[in-house]
């Protein structure tokens, strides 16, 4: 994306580039803006490079083997600049992730008010009392209970949705800017899917919290995304609006994904509004 058609109230602006050793570059100058309150797709096949984006941005890539050049700025800081102690406080409270198996990250061996308790504590400091409270705003934010009995469960007890829905509370709990969703919904059902969705916008639009919403299936991210980037073998070739990639994609490959799945596409009642008025 042509940096020159910058907006005002960017949040994230990033031009990098990251290989591993020898290799050939994972990320090829990379350029593209996250708006404050807006819901960005990046969409892109497995192994173009989409998760090694969402670590560069949060500074877990391995930096003894991943070499990552250019720039990340977040709200007026470069992230590449910071230390590991300075990222630690910026994540989970100012840069939030979910993941794309909710049972694999949730600890096992944990109660789920153990976990919540963790997250909160990590960024913030208070009486028993203050800390109940945001888990109970948090989990009633994503639509669970906040009962004793629920709190009292471990992960393995509770539906992958459930799960999911769990860590989206311990990400959103101290209502970061920037939420991340790396394949958030590849794991679930349909209906789940769709619950899930769903639900990522409701707090964006209740929260003004910007999401990079990263997935390999175009169709996904029809009904909640202003704008989409579309990355291909390491390189944005494509970026633009919604509408505009939906109803006129221009290059070739974003061409390919929209043939790849014209069931999908029309059977959404999203979509087909988008599109729509796009024409």
């Amino acid at each position: 994306m042509d940096s020159s058609n910058s907006q005002p109230g960017v949040l994230l602006a990033a031009h990098v580039s990251v290989r591993y050793g020898d290799k050939p570059a994972v990320l090829r100058d990379v350029k593209f803006e996250i708006r404050r309150g807006e819901v960005l797709g990046l969409v892109g096949q497995s192994g173009s490079g989409k998760s090694t984006l969402a670590m560069a941005i949060l500074g877990l890539l391995d930096r003894k083997r991943a070499k990552t050049e250019g720039a990340i700025q977040f709200d007026g800081c470069d992230l590449l600049t910071l230390g590991e102690r300075e990222l630690r406080g910026l994540r989970g409270r100012k840069v939030a992730l979910v993941l794309q198996s909710p049972l694999s990250s949730l600890n096992p061996a944990l109660k789920i008010r153990t976990q919540l308790k963790e997250a909160w504590r990590a960024h913030a400091s208070g009486p028993g009392a203050q800390c109940d409270a945001a888990i109970r705003a948090a989990l009633e934010s994503v639509s669970l209970p906040s009962s004793d009995e629920f709190l009292q469960k471990y992960s393995s007890q509770m539906s992958v949705g459930q799960a999911q829905r769990v860590l989206i509370a311990m990400a959103v709990m101290h209502r970061p800017a920037l939420l991340i969703a790396d394949e958030a919904t590849s794991a679930l059902d349909v209906i789940t899917q769709s619950e899930i969705l769903a639900l990522f916008r409701d707090l964006n639009r209740s929260t003004g919290m910007a999401i990079l919403y990263i997935s390999h299936d175009l169709a996904s991210v029809a009904g909640i995304c202003d704008r989409i980037a579309i990355l291909h073998q390491g390189e944005i070739v494509e970026c633009g609006t919604t509408e505009q990639i939906f109803a006129n994609p221009q290059h070739e490959y974003t061409q390919k994904l929209m043939a790849a799945m014209p069931r999908l596409v029309h059977a959404s009642p999203q979509l087909q509004t988008k599109t729509a008025a796009a024409r």
